[in-house]
């Protein structure tokens, strides 16, 4: 039987809740595009951003989005995944894979060949002419210049090799990744800042600056990011009792209720990791 909470717990508990509330509000201040959450917030069914970002990094003005999904997952036959941080789909059938990397050991080209796979195989249906396979982009917005070139964006392509010269393969996969450190005094330069900015005001593109100002300053907004922030605590947090679980299920020092009590997971939760931990072995 669970014991009450008593008065004095109870304001101890509400000013650890009012303390949260603050530093998030606090976290939520220096938030910008380049934080792959605040991002995929700020660009769900945003169409006008998704295209803007789009029509800069490729170059070309004739882009229309018609669908846009965030932390969309992906699975390949083997079961293995990514989950895309922006996945947009054009009105000629061309799919996107827009992703946010702050880590440079997360752009690595592996990676990217891995997002690629995975949005081809998505793309191309039980019956469909490989021949009729729509473009795909991999875009990695990179807080750093993973390349190490100083350039503003750097296109991945396939070449055939015939003696001393190439030809593009012309398979209609691309990879571009974009320098977040990049400021030329272009269009790539005034995104870049405004992927690193956190004050909407500061910002050049006003169909980006928009949607963080409302996640930022409207009362709404604010509530909503407030809430985005408790969900991922309370995720991490349950992830953690999953590990901790997992490693004293295969210690099998202690029945499965003892276990359930100790992470405080539902015992139905715990039964469940117990298979898929006995499967892989």
């Amino acid at each position: 039987m669970r014991r009450r909470i008593g008065h004095r717990e109870q304001v101890v508990l509400l000013s650890i809740t009012e303390q949260t509330y603050q530093q998030d509000l606090e976290r939520l201040k220096s938030l910008r595009y380049m934080d792959d959450d605040f991002m995929t917030v700020c660009l769900a069914d945003n169409f006008e951003g998704v295209e803007l970002i789009l029509r800069i990094v490729l170059g070309r003005e004739d882009i229309k989005i018609k669908s846009v999904r965030t932390q969309e997952p992906m699975k390949n036959l083997q079961g293995r995944s990514a989950i895309l941080d922006v996945h947009a789909i054009g009105s000629t059938k061309k799919e996107f894979d827009v992703e946010i990397q702050r880590s440079d050991a997360g752009a690595g080209a592996k990676r990217a060949r891995h997002n690629s796979i995975l949005l081809d195989a998505h793309i191309l249906k039980p019956g469909d002419d490989t021949e009729n396979i729509p473009d795909s982009y991999v875009i990695f917005i990179t807080e750093n210049d993973v390349m190490g070139k100083n350039q503003a964006i750097y296109h991945i392509q396939r070449y055939v090799e015939i003696d001393d010269r190439k030809e593009l393969f012309g398979d209609g996969s691309h990879i571009i990744y974009v320098n977040g450190k990049y400021r030329g005094n272009d269009e790539v330069g005034k995104l870049m800042h405004d992927f690193s900015c956190n004050n909407p005001n500061d910002m050049n593109f006003e169909v980006l600056a928009k949607k963080a100002r409302y996640f930022k300053q409207d009362e709404k907004g604010v509530a909503t990011m407030c809430k985005i922030m408790e969900d991922m605590r309370n995720e991490a947090a349950q992830n953690k009792a999953k590990k901790m679980a997992i490693r004293m299920i295969k210690a099998g020092k202690m029945p499965l209720e003892d276990i359930a009590d100790y992470t405080e997971l539902p015992f139905d939760t715990i039964k469940e990791l117990e298979n898929q931990t006995m499967q892989l072995v």
